[in-house]
């Protein structure tokens, strides 16, 4: 298939957002050129945002040192949704992915929390117990984040959720490793972004405070996760050259980003 037909309609007929489940579902996550370029400036940002950041820390000018976040505000709810999203991230994801996926949700919510962002607590823990189920022996061409997608609508569907829940965490999903997610995408995508990054590469990390970091990695150990995600972040990016894990990995110093992230493993 050419790479235009692979693309799909002109970028001016894509009248859906990039990342969203739609647009996955359009394009299996293949970027057009100008899509493309549309993520360098917001992958650019972050890696000042993280930069100046972590100066902050290291000269103990960080935020994070003066910010209080009530531990049980930070618990996830227990619900019929919740055990099963968890359930299935056990069976299909090795412990350093569930244990990542545990600290999104952790690292997300407490940024939430210093936001007083609005959130679903319920469809955000969903979200990040699937967002990562799709790296596991991938198949096909598609960007990873469709199969996290669609394992996670089976899972709405299984417990009865309703279209729009469903949709609210299939997006997050597919928009979570998008450079510059904001609030305008919903506080379920914003904050599942923001926990991924920050567990990830250590973005915002210095805005909350040194016991949320510990007791999330005490919590849920990180167990080599550096190097389990690195390569399985290489292994996408070679196998979607056009999707958005390849830009990450070549424009974004991706590799060095998770070496250096503020955590030992």
């Amino acid at each position: 298939m050419s790479r235009l037909s692979r693309w799909g309609p002109p970028v001016n007929d894509r009248r859906t957002d990039l990342g969203t489940i739609t647009w996955v579902q359009q394009t299996s996550g293949w970027l057009s050129p100008a899509e493309r370029r549309s993520l360098l400036w917001p992958l650019a940002r972050a890696h000042a945002r993280n930069t100046i950041g972590r100066f902050s820390t290291a000269v103990r000018l960080n935020s994070g040192r003066h910010a209080y976040i009530p531990a049980l505000r930070l618990v996830p709810p227990n619900t019929v949704l919740t055990r099963a999203a968890e359930d299935l991230a056990r069976n299909v994801m090795p412990s350093a992915l569930v244990n990542h996926s545990h600290r999104t949700y952790t690292f997300g919510r407490a940024l939430g929390e210093l936001e007083d962002v609005d959130v679903d607590d319920e469809l955000l823990f969903a979200a990040a117990m699937l967002h990562d189920t799709g790296l596991i022996k991938p198949t096909g061409d598609a960007d990873f984040t469709l199969t996290s997608a669609r394992i996670a609508r089976d899972v709405a569907e299984q417990v009865g959720l309703s279209t729009t829940a469903s949709t609210t965490i299939q997006t997050a999903i597919t928009l979570h490793h998008s450079p510059g997610v904001t609030l305008s995408a919903g506080p379920v995508a914003y904050l599942l972004s923001a926990g991924a990054g920050l567990d990830v590469v250590g973005l915002r990390s210095w805005e909350l405070p040194a016991d949320t970091l510990t007791d999330a990695v005490n919590a849920y150990p990180r167990e080599n996760f550096k190097r389990v995600f690195a390569t399985a972040f290489a292994q996408e990016a070679a196998r979607v050259p056009q999707g958005r894990t390849n830009v990450l990995h070549r424009y974004g110093a991706f590799t060095a980003a998770i070496r250096f992230a503020p955590f030992s493993s």
